[in-house]
Order: C-alpha cells, then structure tokens, then sequence
C-alpha cells in the first residue's frame, strides 16, 4: 500500500500536459485585451492623481494603511517624475504595455515576460483605482499570477515555435495546474456557503436586486416582472451549484455536467447584467483547470468503443 506521503505527492504533482496551460495563456491574453481596450479612454482619467472622477492619491493613501508594498502606479509616476515624464506620459505608456502583454500572451511570444508585465501592470491598475475595481480584477490576478509561475511556455506558442525557450516538466505542469483547481474550489465553496447563510438567495430577491441595480439593469423590468416567479429557483441552484462545486467537479461521472453549468452561469451573468469580462476571466479559470482533462478522457472513451463494421 502506498503511504500517505506518496499519495500525497502523487494528487499535488500529477503528469499533466501542457494544453490546459495553453488554455489559460490564451484566455488570459484576450481578458488583458479586452480589459485595456474597454479602458482606452477612461484610462487616465480613472487613474489621474489630479484629475478625474476619484483622485488616485486619495485610493493609494488608503491603500498605504493596509499594505506599503501592494503596486501602484504612483511608483511610476514618480520614477517618470525623475527623468521628466508628465504623468500623462506614463499612464499611456503604462496603457501601452498592458495592452501589448496582452497581445503578447495571445501570440506565446515573449511569454514569461508577457505575464508579469501584465500581472504587475493589472495589479497597479487595480490598486490604484480600487473605488471602481470590482470581481474581475480580483480574479484577473489571480489568473495572471498562476500563469507567470506556471512553466511557460506551453507548445502553443510562438516561443515554443522559434525554440526560445521549452518545458517538458510534466510533474511541475501538474502541480500549478493542481493549485489553480484548489483554489477554485475553496473560493466557490466559500462563496456558496455565504449564500446559503442568507435568506435573499433562497427567495431569489438578491438576484432581483442585482438585475435592477444600475449600471447592470440592462435588462427590461417589465420582464424581470413577468418572469420573477424563476428567481427563487435560480437562487437556489447557484447556491446548491457553488457550494457542491469541490465535492462534483473532480468525480468523472460528475465533472462534465458541472463544468458546463458553472460556465453556463457566468455567461449568463456576463449577458445579463453586462459584465462579459467577468463573465469571461470565470470561464477561463474555470476551463483551464478543469477542461482539457474531461475533453481528454472523452476522447479516450470515443477511441475505446468498438468500430463499427462498413459492408
């Protein structure tokens, strides 16, 4: 029998291969994208330490009080500051780089240097603009951060390509991609379990709040009022689907099912109440640490059945 220590190495570093890795580069690489473009012009005016809707050294002295060494862009700014850069000058630059990651982890070129690029860059944009940050920034942080750790670059990429640099540590490929899973499944536990303590999920009035609470009413009331009476089933199965996502996500008969339905409500959430980037870094994270190994073994199952005999 094996011991405990051998099994446990064995769960923490499992052969995988480099496709779900592929996976979160690429997803990861059109969030950044996506992320910068929609930012383009508000940019410098959300983060301006002089101008703008909430001044940026108001949020990164708040900031300061919890931590002096979370990123911010007022570091930048200050170095620019030394060399004469306005600060518009390096806001755009900083712009420019985010975006350029971005584009950098969709082509697997300059991987590695890509991901923290876009990591530290997203970190300061998030930090420094925490009034108007909100879920996808946290979860575009933690992707990024998994991905920059991870050992980049996957076969997909163009690096892998012009031979820059390859990975073959199948074991170190496992460990990451079982981190990512696990981290997964404590924040949708935790976050079903805070559902379930409240009476506004199991009445469906939270969602109700959630679908007429500007800027996410996109949705018409008149037909939130025709279909109110879906509201409490729907409460119920996200809170019944989040909390029972680590004990169904990792059984084979089981994963399939929840991996659809988890991904279906996030485009659900991203198509009704308008938050498609959140809906999609979701998605990503979520298909990343658990996809490539269910379309795996379907594909070993189609392989396994008998060929049907052509006369």
């Amino acid at each position: 029998m094996q011991t405990l220590r051998e099994r446990l190495l064995e769960f923490l570093f499992p052969a995988e291969t480099d496709n779900w890795l592929a996976v979160l580069r690429l997803g990861l690489g059109l969030q950044v994208t996506l992320y910068s473009l929609s930012l383009r012009n508000d940019w410098n005016y959300l983060l301006s330490g002089t101008v703008g809707l909430i001044n940026r050294n108001l949020t990164e002295a708040l900031l300061s009080v919890e931590s002096h060494f979370a990123p911010r862009f007022g570091w930048l700014v200050d170095l620019g500051t030394h060399v004469g850069l306005r600060e518009e000058t390096v806001l755009s630059v900083a712009w420019i780089c985010l975006f350029a990651a971005g584009c950098g982890l969709l082509m697997g070129l300059a991987c590695r240097f890509s991901a923290i690029l876009a990591w530290l860059l997203h970190l300061c944009a998030a930090k420094s603009g925490g009034f108007v940050s909100y879920g996808v920034d946290n979860f575009m942080t933690i992707g990024l951060f998994y991905l920059m750790l991870s050992p980049l670059p996957d076969r997909y990429s163009l690096d892998w390509r012009l031979r820059i640099s390859r990975s073959n540590d199948s074991r170190l490929l496992g460990f990451w991609r079982r981190v990512l899973q696990l981290h997964l499944c404590v924040i949708y536990f935790f976050s079903g379990l805070t559902k379930c303590l409240g009476s506004g999920w199991w009445d469906g009035s939270n969602i109700w709040r959630a679908l007429i609470r500007p800027p996410f009413n996109i949705i018409d009331p008149e037909i939130l009022v025709r279909w109110k009476y879906l509201f409490p089933v729907a409460g119920v199965f996200i809170c019944l689907l989040e909390i029972g996502y680590p004990f169904f996500i990792w059984n084979g008969k089981t994963r399939k099912i929840w991996l659809i339905c988890i991904c279906a409500m996030h485009a659900g959430i991203g198509l009704t109440m308008g938050m498609y980037l959140f809906g999609l870094i979701m998605i990503v994270l979520n298909v990343a640490a658990f996809g490539p190994g269910l379309i795996r073994a379907e594909g070993e199952r189609i392989s396994l059945r008998p060929q049907e005999v052509v006369s």
